[in-house]
């Protein structure tokens, strides 16, 4: 990257041209950027955490996590609470963690929202924000791609929209799916949180864009993608620590793992019944906590980084 790309902790000016482009880098660390990306989809400037080996080394592969309901605008991240940084340090890797999307579903919206905004996540993932690490990190073009949480169904959901992008697909602790009658449930509550109208997002529940962003539906989109799968049960124990801290404590987490656990359940058959390889793993504990999430993450790894070629 060049030195009039690296900020100092300044805005980023936006670009002239309606193109996706970074805007400004900040090196925290001889590991870690905050990378800025200027969105033409969103007309707004996205910012990301970017984990790499020391010197950013060129020809590495790329693993993008996105964030749960808070969009990590919340401060709650896989960088502040789920050991991240730690886990891939020495990791031939990059590794980038957007900022962004707060109860969104991580998808494109068809209307903005007057709440929410505009959102059109799908394509900053899917098009925008890899052409703009691409290029600035001398990537070898290997992506894989991660969700947390509110995340998770959608991860999976892009994948299926873009399946040239990405080698790898994991979905920790979510609700793979939008047109059965709990997914339906799930995915309303999560925008209604954030004070969104759900209608603004795919039209009302049971359009047929609700459909087409069906990661069951469309599970066949998804073969030959190294794929895990994960949830908890709902029931608090070792993996959680303690769920006061790591997470959403025990009343309230243990129904979102619940539902996780169904959701997460659904779509693994569904592959299975496709013949579609997958890693689905159930834990005998788990109570929605990064403490869960982080155990998912290391237990994922080896899958990821044999998809990546990452040794």
């Amino acid at each position: 990257m060049t030195a009039a790309l690296v900020g100092l902790g300044l805005a980023p000016s936006l670009p002239a041209a309606d193109a996706a482009r970074i805007v400004g880098v900040t090196h925290l660390n001889p590991t870690t950027d905050l990378v800025s990306v200027y969105s033409p989809s969103m007309r707004r400037v996205v910012r990301n955490h970017v984990l790499h080996p020391a010197g950013s080394p060129a020809g590495l592969p790329s693993f993008y996590m996105l964030p749960g309901a808070g969009g990590a605008e919340d401060g709650i991240s896989w960088f502040n609470n789920g050991g991240a940084p730690r886990f891939f340090a020495g990791k031939r890797v990059n590794v980038i963690l957007p900022i962004g999307g707060r109860f969104s579903m991580w998808t494109d919206w068809n209307t903005p929202d007057p709440v929410l905004g505009r959102n059109k996540w799908e394509t900053y993932i899917n098009d925008e924000l890899p052409s703009a690490i691409d290029k600035a990190y001398r990537t070898n073009g290997a992506n894989a791609l991660s969700g947390v949480s509110m995340s998770a169904g959608p991860a999976l959901d892009i994948v299926t929209h873009a399946p040239w992008r990405y080698r790898a697909v994991a979905a920790y602790s979510g609700c793979p799916g939008t047109t059965s009658p709990l997914a339906q449930v799930a995915n309303t509550a999560i925008v209604t949180r954030g004070g969104g109208n759900v209608a603004n997002m795919w039209g009302p529940p049971g359009s047929p864009e609700w459909f087409r962003h069906d990661p069951v539906v469309n599970a066949s989109k998804l073969r030959g993608k190294a794929i895990y799968l994960s949830a908890g049960s709902g029931v608090p124990g070792p993996v959680d620590g303690n769920p006061l801290i790591n997470g959403s404590g025990l009343v309230g987490g243990n129904v979102m793992e619940a539902i996780a656990l169904s959701c997460t359940t659904t779509m693994a058959n569904r592959l299975a019944s496709l013949g579609i390889p997958r890693t689905f793993v159930h834990r005998p504990d788990g109570v929605h906590t990064w403490g869960l999430f982080h155990a998912d993450l290391v237990n994922s790894w080896p899958l990821i980084a044999r998809a990546l070629g990452v040794r």
